[in-house]
């Protein structure tokens, strides 16, 4: 029994290329197509795209948030919001951000990605699925803790390293993901294999997740922007590291398994040191 459970936990975790080949039959009844990554941008897309609308509409034009999702707040947060509280336009930026992240990685994962057969977990799957929901509500929650300005004279030197971070940790993320589609293409761009080969090139010559690590810098320059001072999102920073050191780690030792020249002094997910 403790065998089975602790080979449940484990699948329940890996993804992808990451999955034993060597599975129970039982196991791969919760199988679903890792593919299905562009499900939780779409929705992500939708519903934070929403939430950003009701949040300008109130910033602008003073139209209150529909009364389920005051009521949502207000049950998450713990903090009713007073009537005289001024948004906090930071909470905007961050809104428009996610969006914009959520809306490059669904174009990837249809037009650049290029994926196996592999699968994840259907628990995984419902759990990315919520993710992006409660995200947006994470956002809108540290907006209720928070006291800030919806004046853009407000801005200041973090918000602007913010976004700075926030688009080199984008380019460096599309970067990664556009090389490893090509270790699946020739020269004239059409699919070759599906097989996982070396990754090489970029930062991949440091690390063997750079697409993860930038995933990480993300959310940090979205720290920045909330003006670093919310808790709240560092939480969610901390898990995002401890949830992609995971992923990358694995992958990192799948490589060093599957390839004996595989460069010793490259990193798992952080650059010389993780």
């Amino acid at each position: 029994m403790s065998w089975s459970f602790l080979n449940w936990s484990l699948d329940l975790i890996r993804y992808g290329k990451t999955k034993s080949l060597k599975r129970a039959n039982w196991l791969r009844l919760f199988d679903v197509p890792k593919r299905w990554f562009w499900h939780f941008y779409i929705v992500s897309v939708c519903w934070n795209g929403f939430l950003l609308f009701v949040n300008l509409n109130l910033i602008y034009h003073r139209q209150s948030y529909p009364s389920w999702l005051i009521a949502i707040l207000d049950v998450l947060s713990g903090v009713p919001r007073p009537d005289s509280q001024v948004p906090q336009l930071s909470t905007a930026l961050v809104q428009l951000l996610v969006w914009l992240h959520s809306l490059r990685r669904l174009l990837e994962c249809l037009f650049v990605s290029i994926f196996s057969d592999g699968v994840m977990h259907v628990v995984q799957y419902l759990f990315g699925l919520g993710y992006y929901i409660t995200l947006g509500l994470t956002v809108l929650c540290v907006d209720r803790i928070g006291k800030g300005t919806a004046s853009l004279s407000q801005v200041d030197w973090l918000q602007v390293t913010g976004f700075v971070l926030f688009i080199c940790a984008s380019l460096l993320q599309h970067q990664s993901i556009v090389l490893l589609a090509g270790l699946r293409t020739g020269k004239s761009g059409a699919v070759e294999t599906f097989a996982h080969r070396m990754p090489k090139g970029g930062c991949f010559q440091l690390v063997s997740c750079p697409h993860y690590f930038a995933e990480l810098l993300i959310y940090v320059s979205l720290g920045f922007v909330f003006g670093g001072l919310s808790l709240t999102w560092w939480l969610v920073v901390l898990y995002v590291f401890f949830n992609q050191a995971l992923a990358g780690q694995l992958s990192h030792e799948l490589y060093v398994s599957k390839y004996q020249s595989y460069p010793k002094d490259r990193k798992a997910f952080i650059p010389f040191v993780l």
